[in-house]
């Protein structure tokens, strides 16, 4: 079978198209036929070892996709061979098989096709922990998701008006926050052009915001935490602007406010049957049309490096996937 394969780390280019042997799922694993593999940006941190989770050498990235079922471990019970499924792991997605942990492999609902089934699990699992455990996000606070017209971001837009907040979306060009207000936010900050902070101030009425979803760090993260309401929420998502940020602690003592790690994927293992939980709230929403993935662009597995380095490169709005025949 084919596979993207990473034999050592760097940046997109350096990965290879090439025939593997065709793979057996072991105890509790599930090996999927792959048709689609929507990319997050994890996924261009674990080919530059720069990822907490961290394959062995060599390995095919990817963390999502959907498929079919072509065989089961032991143990497994919840899928079997011919179901339509979506699933997510640390990579081997960027393949025409893949082998997954079957607590992570889910049944399609029915009548959702393969590339919005690749493009769901991980941006709104991710979001949807992060806003219903973690930050507690109630209906009439106000939400401000910073990176906003990422995968996580956009999903964190679409279910904080879903959850009845009022949601103020940041992102980096026009045209990107053209595709926040489509999907429900009520304010719009052009980060590259408009004072946050000041932003912020105006369209609270000086209150501050309850909840910070913050998939990015680096310089932003500072001016949202100045800009929380009194016992409000910082969710630190990850650090997709580069740079980790240093945080002055006496702002969290000052707005008496919660900085709260979000670790989806440690989560789905800790914590299964409440993942599993979500991701049946989320289906559901899925299939009655309030949600659904902003599919930016799709490639086929031969271009699977460009479609990395897009995102690199931050020319994605929403999901690029990769569709696998």
């Amino acid at each position: 079978m084919k596979a993207i394969l990473c034999r050592s780390f760097g940046l997109p280019d350096t990965l290879t198209l090439e025939d593997i042997p065709s793979l057996v799922p072991g105890p509790g694993e599930v090996l999927t036929q792959v048709k689609a593999c929507s990319l997050n940006f994890p996924d261009t941190l674990t080919i530059r070892n720069m990822y907490q989770f961290k394959p062995p050498l060599p390995f095919s990235p990817g963390s999502e996709s959907s498929g079919i079922v072509k065989a089961v471990g032991e143990g497994v019970t919840h899928v079997k061979p011919g179901d339509h499924v979506f699933t997510f792991g640390s990579h081997g997605g960027l393949a025409e098989e893949r082998i997954s942990d079957a607590r992570a492999t889910l049944p399609l609902p029915e009548g959702m096709d393969f590339i919005t089934g690749a493009s769901t699990m991980y941006a709104y699992g991710t979001s949807y922990h992060a806003l219903k455990d973690r930050g507690q996000l109630q209906p009439g606070e106000t939400l401000l998701v910073l990176g906003a017209a990422g995968g996580v971001g956009l999903a964190a837009v679409e279910l904080g008006k879903l959850m009845g907040a009022t949601v103020i979306a940041a992102a980096s060009t026009d045209e990107k926050l053209a595709v926040c207000r489509e999907k429900g936010a009520t304010h719009l900050i052009n980060y590259t052009t408009e004072d946050v902070r000041e932003r912020i101030k105006e369209m609270t009425q000086g209150k501050g915001v309850d909840v910070v979803y913050d998939p990015v760090g680096d310089k932003w993260a500072e001016p949202a935490i100045r800009s929380m309401a009194w016992k409000g929420r910082y969710l630190v998502v990850g650090f997709a602007g580069g740079e980790i940020p240093r945080i002055p602690l006496n702002l969290a003592l000052l707005k008496g406010c919660s900085l709260v790690g979000v670790f989806w994927g440690m989560f789905v293992q800790k914590e299964a049957a409440l993942s599993m939980k979500n991701m049946q709230e989320i289906a559901t929403w899925a299939m009655q049309g309030k949600i659904a993935p902003h599919i930016s662009k799709t490639y086929p597995l031969s271009e699977a490096s460009q479609a990395l380095t897009d995102m690199m490169e931050r020319r994605v709005i929403g999901k690029a996937v990769v569709e696998i025949s």
